[in-house]
């Protein structure tokens, strides 16, 4: 199975590898961010690629991006990656990188949810609530809500789980204000993405962004935008409520990991190519689907 796993550039200091992508450092200003084409499901990065995927999870974010930019600035400086590495370097860039404006990154993911699934249905079926948040009696499981939820989480390092917190907690974490201005800012660009979805056949069911701080202050969306892996992704000629739908997302391949019974700490067993090509041919079809 071939795929970029890991860069090596030598035009450019790594200054830090994440889950999928890897960043480097242009000036004190900008870095160039790669997307790779590891997977992370549990919270455990796999030893198998999904082929491609960097490429396709930069143009859906760079779509998105480019689609939200009236509701909130994001972290793209306009500048082609490209131009920013040697000759040599390119192969591990083109399709993949892109030039970033360096943040103080605000320190929870901010999770919006349209529909009860995943955590949130798990949650729901024990006390009726979602991260702390009261939900209506009687909602099956692809439930969609009564209105988008703000669900934020911690942000935990490469290796550790993420774990849901209450609005309450996000705000002791990063302040009242603060908080109040990404959640409002997550549910609006939920909102607006979802609107334009569900014009392609697409369900959004819930996502996750990240935020930073420019120099000013000003919040900042980063990192990635409504891809696959931040987000669940439902074919709407599929969905029915009471039982959770096929998705264009890693959500197959964590279900297939589900059945191995794997016990979710590392390393993960091996995924075998057809899971992995399967996979990305799902990652394809929402980059075609929402972009075509």
């Amino acid at each position: 199975m071939t795929g970029i796993t890991t860069t090596h550039l030598t035009s450019l200091k790594k200054i830090y590898a994440g889950k999928v992508r890897d960043l480097y450092e242009i000036d004190d200003k900008r870095m160039l961010m790669i997307a790779t084409d590891r997977l992370s499901a549990f919270d455990v990065i796999l030893d198998e690629p999904i082929p491609e995927k960097g490429k396709i999870l930069t143009a859906i974010s760079n779509f998105w991006f480019e689609q939200l930019k009236a509701v909130v600035p994001n972290h793209l400086t306009g500048e082609r990656a490209e131009d920013m590495v040697s000759a040599e370097d390119l192969p591990q860039v083109e399709g993949r990188g892109v030039v970033a404006k360096r943040l103080k990154p605000v320190a929870v993911e901010a999770i919006v949810r349209g529909y009860l699934a995943g955590s949130g249905w798990k949650e729901y079926q024990k006390s009726g609530t979602v991260c702390g948040l009261t939900l209506p009696a009687g909602l099956k499981e692809a439930s969609k809500l009564p209105a988008p939820i703000f669900t934020p989480s911690t942000k935990a390092a490469v290796g550790d789980h993420d774990e849901n917190i209450s609005f309450a907690q996000c705000a002791a974490i990063i302040g009242e204000d603060l908080a109040r201005q990404v959640r409002d800012t997550a549910i609006a660009l939920y909102v607006a993405a979802a609107d334009y979805a569900a014009s392609r056949g697409i369900i959004i069911c819930d996502t996750k962004f990240e935020f930073g701080l420019d120099e000013n202050g000003t919040l900042t969306l980063m990192d990635e935008a409504l891809t696959p892996d931040s987000s669940r992704f439902w074919p709407a000629d599929s969905y029915a409520e009471g039982s959770n739908p096929p998705s264009f997302d890693k959500q197959f391949v964590r279900d297939w990991l589900e059945a191995s019974g794997w016990n979710k700490e590392p390393p993960a067993p091996a995924v075998p190519a057809e899971v992995c090509q399967k996979t990305a041919d799902k990652y394809r079809e929402a980059l075609t689907r929402l972009t075509a």
